[in-house]
């Protein structure tokens, strides 16, 4: 359940800047929203990861 809250805090702490990137055309920010995007793409991938070896024991 800790990822899953990393996964929550990560798209929080994303929120700020996808708003400056849609709604004030600041690239810098797109910037950001893309690597943060990629690093939620690999936290989910954990997650998955993880639950399946879970299952996998069970």
């Amino acid at each position: 359940m800790k990822k899953f809250n990393e996964v929550k805090a990560l798209v929080s702490a994303l929120e700020a800047d996808a708003d400056k990137f849609y709604n004030k055309s600041n690239n810098a920010a797109g910037t950001r929203v893309r690597k943060g995007m990629q690093d939620l793409k690999n936290l989910a991938q954990s997650i998955r990861l993880e639950i399946q070896e879970t299952k996998n024991k069970a």
